[in-house]
């Protein structure tokens, strides 16, 4: 069975937005699951309570490298407390859809995104919810792996 992706999943995919990671990030957050191969690694500094660089690491397929790049575009330069406001289905509009197979690459991109605005949180002392970070412990599916860092050298 084929899968179809927009244009926006294959350029994302193809040509991934703010690949990499930060040496002096004030937040880190990795979720995923070896075992099915999806795990994403998303890298924040903060400057004055904006998002002034966001980076990121996916091992995954097409959809889980599409969903981190474009999960970084649309926080980047973003204040924190909006960033942390993001939805999978934020993700997947912005992408103009995903099949409904790959659906848990936008969860995994929310919650790695999450993950990182805790480890931020935690980092610098500020108090939260801890019910704004509840989901982040679920596992995923899926296969037909590749790497992030193999396409962002084709950039």
């Amino acid at each position: 069975m084929a899968m179809t992706y927009s244009k926006k999943v294959m350029d994302h995919f193809i040509n991934p937005r703010n690949v990499g990671e930060l040496e002096d990030a004030d937040g880190v957050g990795e979720v995923g699951n070896a075992k099915c191969g999806d795990i994403m690694k998303v890298y924040l500094k903060v400057k004055n309570g904006i998002l002034a660089d966001v980076k990121f690491k996916t091992f995954g397929c097409a959809s889980a490298i599409a969903t981190s790049s474009m999960a970084t575009e649309l926080i980047k330069g973003k204040p924190v407390g909006e960033a942390l406001e993001l939805t999978n289905k934020a993700v997947v509009e912005a992408l103009d859809g995903l099949p409904p197979v790959k659906i848990h690459c936008s969860v995994l991109a929310e919650e790695a995104v999450k993950a990182a605005i805790k480890d931020y949180y935690d980092r610098t002392g500020t108090a939260y919810d801890a019910a704004l970070f509840a989901d982040l412990e679920s596992e995923h599916e899926h296969g037909d792996l590749a790497l992030t860092e193999d396409y962002s050298s084709s950039t």
